[in-house]
């Protein structure tokens, strides 16, 4: 069914904007207008802990444009007492595989049981890195296939280990790929059990073709505000979630946990075996 319009009131701005086309101007700054902003943020963050996986390609000490923008979320971050770690995933031997532990399954190192004790202990994840041929590098693949190999493993309440955490990415590169890949990681995130906040994304690319990478003299990068914009929101929306989530004892465990489906209690869904 067709909904009607809704009659603009009496008296109010849109009405006057119609009748006095001088009024049209005050009436746009008042809806468009931001609110004063506070002093002071509405909670406090130093209890958080959030952890930067960056996955360019670089091993250190070389450059990585990545780190540049990682740089930019992190201040903010630590400027409101967050616990912030950074992994250069590269500079570690991790295993390829799908297994939380690849040292049981044919390898003679995996560096990943270690780090995956500092994503256990995080309650912000970001992943980080560069784009190569419009797509994410094979180091982010490898980080993300590594989160999936402990996705089945459990929190106390049953539910997946990933919950009550919130995720977000950031990426740099050149000519194109910035939504792709950003696309591939938060889906990649939430699907493991990560709670994604609004605009939780960010990143930088430079002109198509050769050119400038974002931490490059005149690429303009760090200097771009769209990107500076986004960055900055995303930093604060998943501090925003993560305090929500933390003050909350993270997501509720009622319908979804994993233990009391393989029990055999299948909420919502008639079960006369299930007593």
């Amino acid at each position: 069914m067709a909904l009607a319009p809704v009659a603009p009131q009496a008296g109010s701005g849109r009405e006057r904007a119609a009748e006095d086309p001088s009024a049209a101007t005050l009436w746009e700054d008042r809806v468009t207008a931001p609110s004063p902003a506070t002093d002071a943020p509405p909670a406090r963050y130093d209890d958080l802990r959030a952890l930067v996986i960056n996955c360019t390609l670089k091993r250190s000490p070389e450059t990585s444009n990545t780190q540049g923008l990682i740089d930019r979320s992190t201040a903010i971050l630590d400027a409101q007492g967050v616990h912030v770690d950074v992994v250069r995933a590269v500079d570690h031997d991790i295993a390829t595989g799908v297994w939380p532990d690849m040292r049981e399954h044919g390898w003679k190192t995996d560096a990943w049981p270690d780090l995956y004790q500092q994503v256990l202990e995080a309650d912000i994840l970001v992943l980080a890195g560069p784009i190569w041929l419009g797509d994410n590098s094979s180091v982010m693949k490898q980080v993300i296939e590594r989160l999936y190999a402990c996705s089945s493993l459990l929190n106390e309440a049953g539910q997946y280990a990933y919950y009550g955490r919130v995720g977000g990415c950031l990426i740099t590169g050149n000519e194109d790929g910035v939504k792709h890949c950003a696309m591939n990681v938060l889906y990649s995130l939430q699907h493991l059990g990560y709670t994604i906040p609004p605009q939780a994304d960010a990143g930088w690319i430079g002109e198509a073709g050769p050119g400038p990478s974002y931490l490059d003299p005149g690429s303009g990068g760090p200097e771009n505000d769209f990107t500076n914009r986004n960055t900055t929101f995303m930093t604060w929306n998943l501090l925003h979630l993560a305090r929500a989530l933390k003050d909350l004892g993270g997501i509720p465990a009622y319908g979804n946990q994993r233990t009391a489906w393989d029990a055999g209690c299948r909420r919502d869904y008639e079960n006369p075996e299930h007593r």
